[in-house]
């Protein structure tokens, strides 16, 4: 575990030399501590044996928010240059979606993957230009009141808006997923969600490419 300059936490896995995968959580409206991320959790334990290539390190915000949501980029930011890996993938769940484009500018990084992305209209995809950008998003992923979700609609036209400013990459849409790839128990076992296996396999395949430099 490592203390970011930002007040942040970073947890490293692994030590593979052919780049770093850099993951970033969702967050809410209510200005709370961060956690770290049942989901990208998850997928870091399956993978990272499977891709001793890579080095994963997953960031806990200081305030999972997105009323905070220039800390948590800020955050993002000082893991990428925390790791130093000549070369960065960032992989941001729900709000970490937002996240992961605000900060693709940094220089090391190639590709963003997002997991079910909030990418609301207002931010700029600019960043993504010339960069890969990757979207899975479940399609009965929704928003209901005292659940969290994000519509598919909205990381369309996220995707699209990249695309128009030169972004390449895909949009793949997960038939049977909701929100996310894992829940956590109030114990702390990790409980996977329908379809998880499916976004497993898409995102290895993802970062595959990745490290075969596409």
């Amino acid at each position: 575990m490592a203390l970011l300059e930002t007040g942040a936490e970073l947890r490293r896995t692994g030590h593979g030399d052919r780049g770093a995968v850099v993951c970033v959580n969702g967050g809410q409206a209510r200005e709370v501590e961060g956690t770290w991320s049942a989901s990208i959790e998850w997928l870091v334990g399956r993978l990272a044996p499977r891709l001793p290539e890579l080095s994963f390190a997953e960031v806990r915000y200081r305030v999972k928010s997105w009323r905070k949501l220039e800390w948590c980029v800020e955050d993002a930011e000082s893991a990428i240059r925390e790791v130093g890996a000549p070369r960065t993938l960032l992989l941001g769940f729900s709000m970490g979606g937002a996240v992961a484009i605000a900060a693709a500018d940094e220089p090391t990084v190639k590709t963003v993957v997002g997991l079910a992305p909030w990418i609301p209209d207002p931010l700029d995809v600019a960043t993504l230009k010339g960069k890969r950008l990757a979207v899975l998003h479940g399609a009965l992923d929704r928003w209901l009141p005292g659940v969290p979700g994000v519509s598919p609609r909205i990381s369309r036209r996220g995707f699209e808006r990249a695309s128009a400013e030169g972004a390449r990459g895909s949009y793949t849409v997960i038939r049977g997923a909701v929100h996310g790839v894992a829940v956590r128990t109030p114990w702390g076992r990790l409980v996977p969600l329908p379809r998880a296996r499916r976004w497993e396999r898409l995102v290895e395949d993802e970062l595959r490419l990745f490290v075969a430099g596409a």
